[in-house]
């Protein structure tokens, strides 16, 4: 009798869950005009599973990797010092790994919108209803992302001190800008659009004079883009006199966008090159190649407009590119071609829900918990190895809770 009062009570909770998250899934995708991640609708396309897996591994290292360097940091071993500074951002010039996570994340936002637009098309979608899709998308991932970045002061009302600028902010302006351009224009112009933003934006830095600088200055307080934020960018900034999710940055990051959505244009594309059947091992190969190309002209315009992050160069741009093309191509040759897809069915799980866990991890108590369980007797001998050990764990639960919605097919997207 108990042990049915138990079963009964464990499908009671599991429908309870079900049925809550649901309903909450069917008006968030009412609200944004999402597409419910149920079976492929008829016209679709193939799905790219490399790009879920991709992104889930992305995502892995935004929502880990700052206390993952922070718990190695703690245990200053020489053996891990080289793993800190690659899951740490430059101070200023220079590029690590972590510099390339937020990049590639734009990167296939651009790869994600071909694929979507198409579909849509396909489904015989009118480009007025993309567009006014694209426009609520990017409106409700700025008002996300404002909140996130603004949460203490919502909360506070305090409405005076709103940093206007973020993460998601960048990611909305990104999407909304490659939206407009991948539904009016071809890959050809999108392609010059990618060059004169680069190059402009170079020139800009390059030649135009700061006040008490001069131009070409290359400091934090002496380049042009930290002078405009300073001036004209409203609010509070993120590092008190500039933000490194700018005004003027914002227009070499839409060129990571493009450069994502041109690869799409690659990876869709049927046809012959030069007389020769692209298959999808070429496509593989050239995009590979493609990314080493971006990679090296990155690295060599760097010598003249310096590899920064946190104003997002013109040459910091390509090198980021590039190597998001390089781990496209790598992830689309092992899962799509060769299919191997076992060992990417832990990113998987994540990249179907990146933006939930995103904004999840900022608002949900796993690392509270992570703290919780790490902190008992069982782990009291780990000493200084604990902080990696809650660091792994809180992981783990964000994880847990992916693979519990994936489970159900629980899909939670804007």
């Amino acid at each position: 009798m108990a042990r049915h009062a138990r079963g009964l009570s464990r499908r009671l909770t599991d429908w309870t869950f079900r049925s809550m998250v649901m309903k909450l899934t069917k008006v968030w995708d009412r609200i944004s005009g999402a597409e419910p991640a149920a079976a492929p609708k008829p016209g679709a396309g193939p799905r790219l599973h490399s790009l879920d897996a991709l992104r889930g591994f992305n995502m892995f290292w935004i929502i880990g990797a700052e206390r993952i360097a922070h718990a190695l940091g703690a245990l200053r071993l020489s053996k891990t010092a080289l793993a800190v500074e690659q899951l740490s951002h430059s101070q200023w010039i220079g590029f690590t790994f972590n510099d390339l996570i937020f990049p590639l994340f734009i990167y296939l936002v651009g790869i994600s919108l071909t694929f979507s637009v198409e579909n849509r098309r396909r489904r015989g979608e009118r480009t007025g209803d993309l567009l006014r899709h694209a426009i609520i998308r990017t409106g409700l991932l700025f008002l996300i992302g404002l909140f996130m970045s603004n949460s203490g002061y919502f909360l506070r009302g305090v409405f005076d001190n709103i940093r206007w600028m973020g993460v998601l902010q960048r990611i909305a302006l990104c999407y909304g800008a490659a939206s407009f351009l991948v539904l009016f224009t071809k890959p050809r112009q999108q392609f010059l659009t990618v060059c004169g933003l680069l190059i402009g934006y170079w020139l800009l830095l390059r030649f135009v004079p700061v006040p008490g600088a001069g131009p070409g200055v290359w400091t934090e307080e002496g380049n042009l883009a930290n002078y405009l934020d300073s001036r004209f960018l409203p609010g509070r900034l993120y590092y008190g006199t500039w933000d490194p999710e700018g005004l003027l940055s914002t227009f070499p990051a839409i060129a990571a966008c493009l450069l994502g959505a041109l690869s799409g244009h690659w990876l869709r594309f049927e046809g012959r090159l030069r007389g020769k059947l692209i298959d999808a091992r070429a496509k593989a190969e050239y995009l590979a190649a493609a990314g080493l190309l971006l990679a090296a002209l990155g690295l060599l315009w760097g010598l003249d407009f310096p590899v920064i992050k946190k104003i997002w160069t013109s040459s910091y741009i390509l090198l980021a590119a590039g190597l998001s093309a390089v781990l496209m191509a790598l992830f689309y040759w092992l899962i799509d071609i060769r299919n191997w897809r076992n060992w990417a069915f832990p990113f998987i799980v994540v990249g179907l829900n990146s933006i939930f866990i995103y904004v999840g991890s900022s608002f949900l108590p796993f690392d509270a918990c992570a703290r919780w369980l790490v902190g008992g007797k069982a782990f009291a001998s780990l000493g200084d190895w604990r902080l990696l050990a809650e660091a792994l764990v809180s992981f783990v639960l964000q994880w847990l809770l992916l693979w519990a919605m994936y489970q159900r097919k629980i899909f939670i997207r804007l």
